[in-house]
């Protein structure tokens, strides 16, 4: 792993081990710790006024723009992309997700890792992040075990209309259901105002691209964790974002970039 952005004085530095990278470049030759994973996509400080909700996404796609392969991620990711999807959802308080993305990519719960255990502790966090699905139907596999033994009771997301039914199986299920959109839908600043309430303001969406579509619609999200894919699909896969659109394009500005083995790992936030 190497750094590639921001140029800093260490940038140029021989990395920890005391061996000179490959280009001379930060942390070249080597794997970077989950510390060191961590401490560079910490969440921003709480202000003086507390803390505010940071809605962050975690995306991977190709060079022409897949954001999957055959209907899954995983076949564009690498070993490294896993490790900063482990250590992003490891700080984070909520992983919101699509209802599609749940039912495409088999969802569980997220395990509590032995690895952050102290650091969630000391940010006053639970041993794991809690899930969030948002979904207007909620037509869902109550049966699986991202409902039925979570370390961390899952949230759904939805509208005011929803089906009495069917919240009524989701509440069954251990599942708490969250009203976040007057109709049928989920309205996304209501559902980031929603989490926040419920004490998550560290929050972190894996998609799918439609739900990410409606977020950049929304204008709730805050940052972009976008893993470059070197490979090519071509086929008819979907971006990361899609849905409606915004009527003028969102600026966002380069927070860092790294790299390892033709992966580019880069963090965008808002302007």
């Amino acid at each position: 792993m190497r750094r590639l952005f921001p140029v800093t004085d260490e940038t140029a530095a021989p990395d920890s081990g005391g061996r000179p990278g490959e280009d001379g470049r930060e942390g070249a030759g080597r794997e970077w710790s989950l510390a060191e994973l961590a401490a560079a996509y910490a969440y921003p400080e709480v202000g003086p006024d507390g803390p505010l909700p940071w809605l962050r996404a975690n995306m991977v796609s190709t060079l022409d723009g897949a954001a999957q392969h055959d209907g899954r991620s995983q076949p564009i990711s690498s070993a490294t992309d896993m490790r900063i999807f482990g250590t992003l959802r490891a700080l984070a308080d909520v992983v919101v997700v699509g209802a599609q993305t749940v039912r495409q990519e088999g969802y569980r719960p997220a395990r509590a890792r032995a690895e952050f255990a102290e650091m969630r502790e000391a940010a006053g966090q639970s041993p794991a992040p809690a899930i969030a699905v948002v979904s207007a139907s909620l037509d869902l596999d109550f049966s699986l075990p991202l409902f039925t033994s979570p370390l961390v009771p899952t949230l759904i997301l939805t509208g005011a209309s929803a089906a009495p039914d069917r919240v009524a199986a989701a509440e069954k299920a251990g599942a708490r259901v969250v009203t976040a959109g007057d109709g049928i839908g989920v309205d996304p600043a209501r559902a980031v105002r929603a989490l926040a309430v419920l004490g998550h303001t560290r929050l972190l969406t894996e998609g799918g691209p439609r739900l990410l579509g409606q977020l950049v619609a929304a204008g709730v999200l805050d940052e972009l964790c976008l893993t470059v894919s070197p490979m090519l699909t071509a086929g008819d896969a979907q971006r990361i974002a899609g849905g409606p659109g915004v009527t003028a394009p969102q600026r966002f500005r380069l927070v860092s970039m790294l790299e390892e083995d033709g992966f580019l790992f880069t963090r965008y936030g808002r302007s």
